[in-house]
């Protein structure tokens, strides 16, 4: 019979076992079940409303349960349901009568919400340090490769020049955002939930905050009907997942593009690509692609918990189940995508070569040649005028910008003067963007520097 089976008079139908059943995915949370039912024990024991002798028992026995399951020993069965049940059978098995009372003053509702707020605390930790190390991968690659000019682009048209760099530290700048989100909701995570009850709190005298301080938690819930109906932190975590992936999908969609052939301004590391089964030629950007694939997963599983509790009721509900695989999914993608994408990046090679020609091939240095009219007076307007009739003058006649005479130029305008061509040299059209946040060199630098030392920080 079921541990809550009083009320019924025939065993569950088997195949309601196996729809009802969540042990076979809530088992992760074995750990945090019973570190959390030996601080509930403790507080029972505490307040007078279980002996010390039972006390005892109960967390020896909770704490034989946990050798069994690490050790492969312990029998998940379908017919338990969760693992909350799985749990305390075998707990009664082990000690008998007192076992069955440490279920007092608790419901599997505030037991559940304490046992996933428990795992995420440790699984966002993870990610935490995980999603660091990428971004000390992507200053290590911005740092060792400084001088390396590449186009910019928008609309992916070649725009203006820009340092490699630059672009590796807007991805910095992109995963910090992450990073300080994921710090930050830690603190919504980090509330501790048992004593709500089922839905209305405890008549015992329970120490709520007993127990938070044995599971390391800086406060308790406040209002029972929220403690237990309340998903906010896992959709919070799912969407900050998806906030990595996604930038993750972004990069990796630029790094597919210049690893073609069309492009080759990177060459991925053969330990980090894959071939084709027919193809000998070919090297895949297989991890970068599966990064963008799974990234809509990861998605899916946002979408999928937000649609679950979009029309619950107060307080719990079964439908709340839901709200684990798809979180575990996430977590686990998510970390094996971030050590495999920050080891494909700092092993890639970057042809300097190939993203000189980009730039050459490409009027990319227009704006510098309107800015260079407009800083001698006139109207910027104008001169975007008059650099835009110069590109058509250069298309014609088959010629890059920095091609053109003196006399050319001022065929156009009589401002321009024989400096011209080494205001718009590619080096200069980078370094001359000395704005705060720019692309100059000296820019990226300090940009580099606050980084590292950022990261520097952020390890202790």
């Amino acid at each position: 019979m079921k541990l809550w089976g009083g009320r019924f008079n025939k065993e569950t139908a088997k195949i309601l076992e196996e729809f009802n059943g969540s042990i076979n995915f809530d088992k992760r949370m074995y750990e945090e079940d019973i570190m959390g039912s030996i601080a509930h024990s403790k507080m029972l024991s505490k307040q007078d409303i279980i002996g010390k002798d039972e006390q005892i028992k109960i967390e020896g026995g909770l704490l034989q349960i946990l050798k069994e399951v690490e050790g492969g020993e312990f029998i998940f069965d379908l017919k338990d349901e969760d693992i909350h049940m799985a749990i305390e059978k075998r707990l009664i098995e082990i000690v008998g009568e007192a076992g069955g009372k440490l279920h007092t003053a608790r419901s599997r509702n505030d037991q559940v919400a304490l046992d996933i707020r428990m795992y995420l605390k440790k699984e966002s930790t993870v990610i935490e340090g995980l999603l660091g190390e990428l971004l000390e991968g992507l200053v290590e690659t911005a740092h060792k490769n400084k001088g390396v000019i590449m186009p910019g682009y928008t609309h992916l048209q070649r725009a203006q020049p820009i340092l490699f760099s630059h672009h590796m530290m807007a991805y910095y700048e992109m995963f910090k955002r992450d990073l300080d989100r994921l710090k930050d909701s830690y603190k919504r995570l980090d509330v501790m939930p048992l004593g709500a009850g089922a839905l209305a709190g405890t008549t015992y005298n329970i120490d709520r905050h007993f127990v938070a301080a044995e599971l390391g938690f800086p406060e308790v819930t406040k209002n029972s009907l929220d403690t237990v109906s309340d998903r906010d932190f896992i959709i919070e975590l799912n969407f900050i997942i998806s906030m990595i992936s996604m930038h993750m999908s972004r990069l990796a969609e630029e790094i597919i593009i210049w690893s073609t052939s069309e492009f080759s301004f990177v060459s991925l590391d053969d330990a980090y690509s894959t071939g084709s089964s027919i193809m000998p030629q070919k090297k895949n950007p297989d991890i970068a692609e599966l990064i963008r694939g799974k990234t809509g997963r990861i998605f899916g599983n946002l979408m999928g918990i937000l649609t679950v509790m979009k029309g619950l009721p107060l307080a719990y509900n079964k439908d709340t189940q839901e709200d684990k695989e798809g979180i575990f999914d996430s977590i686990d993608t998510i970390k094996i995508s971030l050590v495999i994408f920050k080891e494909m990046l700092v092993t890639m090679k970057i042809n300097e070569k190939n993203m000189m020609v980009g730039i050459e091939n490409g009027f990319i240095n227009a704006t510098d040649v309107a800015d260079y009219l407009a800083k001698k007076g006139l109207p910027f307007r104008e001169a975007h005028r008059i650099v835009g009739e110069l590109v058509v003058y250069c298309e014609v006649n088959k010629k890059r910008l920095s091609e053109l005479t003196l006399k050319e130029f001022k065929g156009f305008n009589d401002l321009f003067e024989d400096d011209i061509n080494r205001k718009i040299s590619i080096e200069e059209c980078v370094n001359g963007r000395k704005s705060y946040g720019g692309t100059g060199l000296e820019s990226v630098e300090t940009q580099i520097e606050d980084a590292q030392s950022f990261l520097k920080k952020n390890k202790k």
